[in-house]
């Protein structure tokens, strides 16, 4: 592989998002959890046990702020999925291996790059008080058979994309493993037997990229008023994950000066959350008017977190090195996806948000350390728990 990166209900203008009511109920296999408050050495729990959690009366998740309130919100069986929870070691997981899927790109392909230690393979997000279903791939198969699965967006969408194409593959050892066909050049997966794609469409920043003349200079924009220009590949897709965020950067848009650019203007600045407001705003006109919400299944996955040791980070460590998740999230508020949920609600197409951000805060311990990337994430690993997430979403639709 190289190297590149609804349903419309005018009515009730609903978005679907996760609820924070709680159940109370027992659950069983809870294991233990860690006291935010008091560091444990991973030796001092049984490794079957263990768990991580956060004191939930003093720490805020980064991703409450998408648990809005108002007549928009579908409940989802009652139960906060994403926010609520703790990671599980769990000896079942992985679900595959980087021998049993080669479609694994080399810069997430962190056994094959030499790391040792393999526990970050094998934690599971248990919600407090409810269950995510395990992923089957035939049942996933099922639920796509004759039709298209298309993730859109940065090289984070590209590992889920990754993710999804290895779980379904499953063990090269299943004498029911699938049939699939690649096609050459192109991120796009064929099951034979079940006449479905699984694809993904690289997208930065979901809107245009272009050049325009300032003074003497040919400069790069950001054309935040229209969409990418190869959004002519997304349309008839049946269930489409779309992400960004990622790249809405000042390291990544010239600090917003002379980049973003409406119609013939280019503002000389404009500050990234502005921008990413409207290039959001964008997006969202186009997946209303070119989405039939009888055949599209349409979500928006939330932010990936990073775990740099500057930055949002720099009271932390870096990711070298770690080998399990984080005791407690960063509590950090996270903007971007508040201006993204903010947009979706005013939407008439009816969007499922993939909330991952705060669960995945945790996951210091899943990013391919060996190369520097505390970014993207090591398959087998937190994508698959994502995909999981999805799975379930499809399940319940």
């Amino acid at each position: 592989m190289n190297k590149t990166e609804g349903q419309n209900d005018a009515s009730s203008k609903r978005i679907e998002v996760i609820s924070r009511r709680r159940r109370r109920k027992n659950k069983k296999n809870r294991g233990t959890s860690f006291d935010p408050n008091t560091q444990v050495s991973s030796s001092e729990v049984p490794k079957n046990n263990r768990t991580t959690s956060f004191d939930q009366k003093t720490q805020v998740s980064s991703s409450e702020m998408v648990q809005a309130e108002d007549k928009k919100i579908i409940i989802k069986g009652g139960c906060d999925f994403s926010t609520r929870g703790r990671w599980v070691y769990d000896k079942s997981y992985p679900l595959y291996t980087n021998r049993s899927c080669p479609f694994i790109f080399e810069g997430f392909d962190c056994q094959g790059n030499g790391r040792s230690d393999k526990d970050y393979m094998s934690w599971r997000w248990q919600p407090q008080d409810c269950d995510i279903p395990r992923f089957n791939a035939t049942k996933m198969l099922e639920l796509l058979r004759g039709k298209r699965l298309l993730y859109v967006g940065d090289s984070i969408n590209r590992n889920q994309f990754e993710s999804m194409v290895c779980m379904l593959v499953g063990d090269i050892k299943d004498p029911n493993r699938p049939r699939i066909k690649h096609e050459k050049g192109m991120y796009s997966f064929s099951f034979v037997d079940y006449k479905c794609k699984v694809e993904f469409s690289p997208s930065v920043f979901l809107v245009d990229k272009s050049m325009k003349r300032v003074g003497k200079k040919q400069v790069p924009t950001l054309r935040i008023d229209s969409i990418d220009r190869i959004s002519y590949h997304w349309r008839g897709a049946d269930i489409v994950i779309f992400d960004t965020e990622h790249w809405w950067t000042d390291q990544k848009t010239n600090a917003g000066v002379n980049f973003y650019q409406e119609g013939d203007q280019i503002h000389p600045y404009l500050d990234v959350y502005t921008a990413l407001r409207k290039g959001m705003m964008t997006w969202a006109s186009w997946v209303d008017k070119h989405t039939d919400p009888r055949k599209t299944q349409v979500f928006f996955r939330t932010s990936s977190p990073t775990h740099f040791s500057g930055g949002e980070w720099k009271s932390r460590r870096s990711c070298i090195g770690a080998t399990e998740p984080l005791i407690r999230d960063s509590g950090i508020a996270n903007e971007k996806d508040r201006i993204a949920v903010e947009v979706i609600k005013q939407m008439k197409t009816r969007v499922t948000l993939l909330n991952i951000t705060s669960m995945s805060e945790y996951r210091i311990d899943a990013h391919p350390s060996g190369i520097l990337d505390c970014s993207h994430w090591c398959l087998p690993g937190l994508p698959d728990i994502w995909n999981e997430l999805l799975y379930h979403h499809l399940l319940t639709n």
